[in-house]
């Protein structure tokens, strides 16, 4: 089985680094190193800034690739036109267990991030920087970077500067989640889209990107548009940060000018000669084939060209030796535990496209296939975030990649191979959130909800309100009598007690450990909440 991915894994560079530069002297660029390494930074003017963008044809590094200069301009235009300041958010939320090109980046080299923000929050005016993180390594070393710097969150400070750290979880990196946490919420997204650049932290219009795009910023501005582009392809010139796992003899994070062919990044991390498949983007990402690797180079188009995605920059070969279809029902999985519960389509979507994928493996024959392709084709645009699409898109790279082992698991008797488990997860397939109630809505089930046959009259308002737990059967009863309630939809199963019109449900909390707990129609969250909770 493959580890978990530490946090700072082993770094490797081709050609002359950028990002990297300093990391073969020091484990991390404190602010005199890096003065040292990268020489001082003049500020720019905001045109400037999205000209110098523009140029490099700077995109998002965190997986949608948006233009940076676009979004720039777009943060500047509103904010002149409501006259506000602008906010600036690094975002280094890095929650899939295959991803830490930009945790290596903000442990190792935090001030290079810190430039590109800084950049742009004096050219255009800003007051207030955040850097949203996830793990206890990041934000140790960002607020480090922070306090070298003198920057803090102080009231009377010119640019306040701070740190939010958010429990680990796929959904906290969207940038709505961020954005909410920010403004004291939950670290999920709200169901309303509103663009970031229009209306962000406080209301304001917020200038948000990935971490290691500030980076490149960084750099660009130093080096100037002529020197950046001599590095890597015409059209998408630069470096490429990259995380290397699964079927790898040495996971790494790898900076590669763009135009570098896949095989040779896969030889460098020591993968299979010709490995079965390569997940290419990263969870959220596709499938690519053997023959189609000796095609592809690194670059966001020639991915794209091949049926891959550069997403992520995670970068993810598998060998003959397993079944791929049970390699990515792991992932599956994780991808249905990680949905915030809050979108139908994702939180009942997602769990069904993983069963209906177990069912293949299990013989589930021709309508397992189909139930899956249709579960991921319904879930696509129907959640508050990128997640659900995300997914879907990995399933249906998924049964479209491997089809002699699709065929031989919907036709036959399985493709006869072991799942490995080389595709990393969080060990025991949970993220760490880190953060002290971080991740409760996620944790096991504290709650028994039961279905009492002699009172229940088969309203179906249960289905109707908590559908991760009770449907219907042909007769319009619940086909469960009794059932653990997610902790993410305890609320909602408050709710179904309350409003069951023939008063046939009840909870029971959880006492393994603990001393037994009453029964009653309502809730019993513990001893003394469940006394009051009767005596009203």
């Amino acid at each position: 089985m493959n580890e978990a991915l530490p946090d700072v894994p082993e770094v490797r560079v081709v050609g002359l680094p950028q990002l990297t530069s300093g990391f073969d002297l020091v484990e991390r660029l404190d602010l005199p190193m890096h003065l040292k390494v990268h020489g001082p930074l003049e500020p720019l003017g905001g045109e400037q800034l999205a000209q110098l963008s523009e140029r490099i044809n700077l995109k998002g590094r965190g997986g949608a690739g948006f233009p940076f200069h676009k979004k720039l301009r777009s943060v500047a235009e509103a904010a002149i036109k409501r006259g506000v300041r602008p906010v600036v958010v690094v975002n280094g939320s890095e929650d899939e267990p295959a991803c830490r090109k930009d945790t290596v980046l903000i442990n190792r080299a935090p001030h290079l991030i810190l430039d590109g923000a800084l950049l742009c929050a004096e050219a255009m005016g800003a007051r207030t920087l955040v850097i949203g993180v996830t793990r206890e390594s990041t934000q140790r070393s960002m607020e480090a970077a922070l306090a070298e710097r003198g920057l803090s969150n102080g009231r009377r400070s010119a640019l306040r500067a701070r740190v939010q750290r958010n429990p680990v979880r796929m959904v906290t990196g969207a940038a709505a989640s961020l954005i909410r946490s920010i403004d004291g919420g939950p670290a999920i997204p709200p169901g309303r889209k509103v663009s970031a650049s229009r209306s962000g932290v406080g209301g304001a219009p917020t200038l948000l990107s990935n971490a290691e795009t500030f980076a490149q910023l960084a750099i660009a501005a130093r080096i100037g548009p002529e020197r950046y582009g001599n590095t890597g392809l015409y059209d998408e010139p630069g470096t490429v940060m990259l995380t290397v796992s699964g079927a790898v003899a040495r996971p790494m994070v790898i900076e590669v000018p763009t135009g570098v062919p896949l095989r040779y990044v896969l030889q460098l991390a020591g993968a299979p000669p010709v490995p079965q498949g390569v997940l290419t983007g990263g969870y959220h990402g596709k499938w690519i084939d053997a023959a189609t690797v000796d095609e592809a180079i690194v670059s966001r188009n020639s991915l794209q060209q091949v049926g891959g995605s550069l997403g992520a920059g995670a970068i993810l070969p598998i060998g003959q030796d397993t079944c791929p279809l049970g390699e990515s029902l792991r992932v599956a999985q994780w991808l249905a535990e990680e949905s915030a519960g809050q979108c139908g389509p994702c939180y009942l979507g997602l769990p069904a496209a993983a069963r209906g994928l177990e069912d293949i493996l299990n013989g589930g024959g021709p309508a397992a296939l189909e139930a899956v392709k249709q579960v991921a084709k319904n879930v696509k645009r129907r959640g508050a975030c990128s997640h659900p699409d995300g997914s879907a898109m990995f399933l249906e790279s998924t049964v479209k990649a491997f089809t002699d082992d699709l065929a031989a698991h919907v036709l036959g008797n399985g493709c006869g191979r072991p799942v490995e488990g080389v595709l990393p997860l969080f060990e025991g397939g949970r993220a760490p959130t880190g953060v002290p109630g971080g991740g409760e809505e996620n944790g096991p089930s504290r709650q028994k909800i039961f279905v009492d046959w002699t009172l229940c009259r088969g309203h179906g308002l249960c289905a109707d309100i908590l559908p991760e737990v009770f449907q219907l059967g042909a007769d319009g009863f619940p086909t469960v009598a009794q059932a653990e309630v997610p902790r993410f939809a305890e609320a909602k199963a408050v709710r179904a007690v309350r409003r069951c019109p023939a008063l046939a449900l009840r909870i029971e909390e959880d006492t393994r450990g603990q001393a037994p707990a009453s029964r009653t129609n309502l809730p019993v969250l513990s001893q003394g909440r469940g006394r009051r909770a009767l005596g009203r």
